[in-house]
C-alpha cells in the first residue's frame, strides 16, 4: 500500500484527546467528581493522585486539564517546573510526576502551597507512590499528605472487557467476539496497552481489507513479540 493511502484510512478514525467522560471509572467515581470540581470551582483546593502505570493518571491529569473552561490552567510535567511557579489568583495548578522535581522545583511548589490558600488556587498533583514514600524535602512531602489523596483503583477484567469493547462500537469495528477475551488473557494488563493494540488491530483490518478477526490478532500479537525480543 502506497505511503499516500495508508496515511488516509489512519486518519479516518484519528484519536479521541483524553477526557473525564471517556475514562473508565470502575472503582474511581469519587476521584472523577472530585476532579470535575477542580474544573468548575475558582476556589482553594488540592488533591494528588497515584497508582501504578498504565492506570490512567496522565490520562486524567490531561482531562482535568482540558476540562478547566474559564479557569487559567498551568500543566507541568515534575521535570519541566523550575524555581519559581508564576500563578495568577484562582489557577488551577496540575503537575504529573512530583518524585521528578528538582531540588529549587520543590522550594517552588511549597511556597505555591503557601499562597494557595489565599490565591484560591486549586492544586492537582500526581506521582508514582503515596506522598511518604516521595523522595522529596520533608516539608513538601508533609503538604502533599495533607491534600485529599486518592489511589487509582485498577480496574477488573469485567471492567476492561467492557471498555474495550465500547471503544471497539466507537470506532466502527465488527469484530470477532472472543477477540476481547483473547486480549484479556494474552495482552498486557493495562488499559491503555490493550486499547493500543486493538487500535491497532483496526488499522492492520483497513490496511489488509480483512476483517479484525482472532486469527489477525493473534499475527499482530506474535509481532509485537518478535520486534520486543529483537
Amino acid at each position: 500500500m502506497e505511503a499516500s493511502q495508508r496515511q488516509l484510512l489512519l486518519d479516518l478514525k484519528p484519536e479521541q484527546p483524553p477526557t473525564l467522560n471517556n475514562f473508565v471509572a470502575g472503582a474511581n467515581g469519587e476521584l472523577l467528581r472530585r476532579l470535575r470540581n477542580l474544573t468548575e470551582a475558582h476556589s482553594f483546593d488540592a488533591l494528588y493522585i497515584w497508582g501504578t502505570p498504565g492506570g490512567g493518571k496522565s490520562h486524567l491529569l490531561a482531562a482535568t486539564a482540558a476540562a478547566a473552561g474559564q479557569r487559567p490552567v498551568s500543566y507541568l510535567q515534575g521535570a519541566q517546573v523550575g524555581d519559581e511557579l508564576s500563578l495568577a489568583p484562582g489557577s488551577l495548578l496540575v503537575i504529573d510526576d512530583v518524585q521528578q522535581l528538582g531540588p529549587e522545583a520543590q522550594i517552588a511548589l511549597f511556597r505555591t502551597f503557601n499562597a494557595a490558600r489565599f490565591l484560591g488556587l486549586a492544586l492537582l498533583l500526581a506521582g508514582d507512590e503515596p506522598p511518604l514514600r516521595l523522595a522529596l524535602r520533608e516539608d513538601l512531602r508533609t503538604r502533599i499528605g495533607q491534600t485529599l489523596i486518592y489511589e487509582i483503583q485498577p480496574l477488573s477484567d469485567d471492567e476492561k472487557a467492557a471498555a474495550l469493547q465500547r471503544h471497539a462500537i466507537e470506532r466502527g469495528m465488527l469484530m470477532d467476539p472472543g477477540v476481547v477475551h483473547y486480549l484479556l488473557r494474552h495482552g498486557r494488563r493495562d488499559l491503555p496497552s490493550l486499547m493500543a493494540m486493538l487500535n491497532h488491530l483496526d488499522r492492520a483490518s483497513l490496511e489488509q481489507k480483512r476483517p479484525p478477526t482472532l486469527p489477525l490478532l493473534r499475527e499482530l500479537m506474535q509481532t509485537s513479540l518478535d520486534l520486543e525480543k529483537e
